[in-house]
């Protein structure tokens, strides 16, 4: 069976290391067919730490996640939003809260 890996046999510019890099790595053998069979992927050989990565990775979940919408608004009223700064979107959430008389959520 042929690996559906090629090993890049020279140095390429513009795919993310410089010649140097590609000097100090060049002499690795490629690996075999056999040690390509050997291979397991990194969540069974290291489970605790892959764990870990997996929860370190995004924004912490919400206890209520809000609904994407897509909405047509008149420019003059975004931008009046989008002049307070960071955070607007959630700024205009409390203000049509308060418009629809809903309580503040979380």
């Amino acid at each position: 069976m042929v690996s559906k890996y090629r090993r890049q046999e020279e140095f390429q510019p513009g795919r993310g290391y410089s010649k140097e890099d590609w000097d100090a790595v060049s002499d690795n053998p490629p690996l075999t067919e056999e040690e390509l069979k050997q291979a397991r992927p990194f969540k069974e050989v290291f489970p605790d730490l892959a764990e870990k990565i997996e929860k370190a990775r995004g924004r912490p979940k919400a206890d209520t996640t809000k609904t994407p919408v897509t909405i047509r608004l008149d420019p003059d009223v975004v931008e009046h939003y989008k002049a307070t700064g960071k955070g607007w979107q959630s700024r205009m959430n409390d203000d049509l809260r308060k418009a629809a008389g809903l309580k503040k959520a979380g």
